[in-house]
């Protein structure tokens, strides 16, 4: 009895020091405790991918509002479409779609574009906007004014990711972030996501991961799979093809 009530006090001491200094916290869930009580708002990065559905779950009970929303890296992929609605019914929420900073560095820098476009995008003049940026034009837009970010991180991704969040914490101020499941692993993480009966995007079958990106992983499974989303692809990005052929004929 003593030895539990000694157990006890010193698991409430460290979770009082971790709300001092307001940066590190001993689980996830005392990060999330701590977030919800300065406030029941919270805004989600939302890839579709296995560490952001996770996030999602985790969120429900600690948060009375979740404003999830999707970065989009080429605009009007039905693919990407029909996986955020399935999440919007799954989870009776509107999922906000919003351009990904990818998207405007990608176009100002040319990336498999026909010379004839060139002089164009270049006087487009396009914004480069950082994720902070949108971030906080979504708080402007929704009323979203003091909701922090939350996002899948985890300590287990890799040995650096694991350094930053001993180091800096499960919460940074600066940016206002958090991270919801950062102590998961990847076995309660699959656990947690089947026993919801949550479904992966179709992207885990095509690319074993979520969309993110222009390069040969992702546009041969498209070209294949999803033939109309590939001819989308090319009407932004014309030259894409160049990518698929610079690997099959290397």
């Amino acid at each position: 009895m003593v030895a539990g009530q000694c157990a006890n006090l010193a698991r409430q001491s460290t979770i009082e020091q971790a709300m001092t200094d307001q940066h590190h916290f001993p689980t996830s869930l005392a990060t999330m405790q701590y977030m919800a009580a300065r406030n029941d708002t919270a805004m989600l990065a939302f890839s579709t991918g296995k560490d952001s559905i996770a996030a999602w779950l985790a969120m429900r009970p600690h948060f009375r509002r979740i404003v999830p929303y999707y970065m989009y890296l080429v605009p009007g992929l039905q693919f990407v479409e029909r996986s955020l609605a399935y999440y919007e019914e799954w989870f009776g929420c509107q999922i906000i779609r919003v351009p990904h900073p990818s998207l405007y560095r990608w176009l100002n820098a040319c990336i498999f574009q026909p010379p004839e476009r060139v002089r164009i995008i270049e006087r487009l003049n396009l914004p480069e906007p950082e994720y902070i940026d949108i971030q906080n034009a979504m708080r402007q837009d929704y009323g979203l004014a003091g909701a922090y970010v939350a996002t899948g991180v985890r300590a287990a991704d890799s040995p650096i990711r694991r350094m930053a969040l001993t180091r800096h914490g499960s919460i940074n101020h600066d940016k206002m972030q958090f991270w919801p499941v950062w102590d998961w692993n990847k076995a309660r993480l699959i656990e947690e996501i089947e026993s919801a009966g949550v479904k992966l995007p179709v992207e885990y079958r095509w690319f074993g991961r979520s969309f993110d990106g222009l390069d040969y992983r992702f546009l041969e499974p498209l070209k294949r799979f999803a033939p109309d989303d590939y001819e989308r692809i090319l009407q932004w990005f014309p030259l894409a093809d160049v990518e698929i052929a610079r690997r099959q004929y290397a």
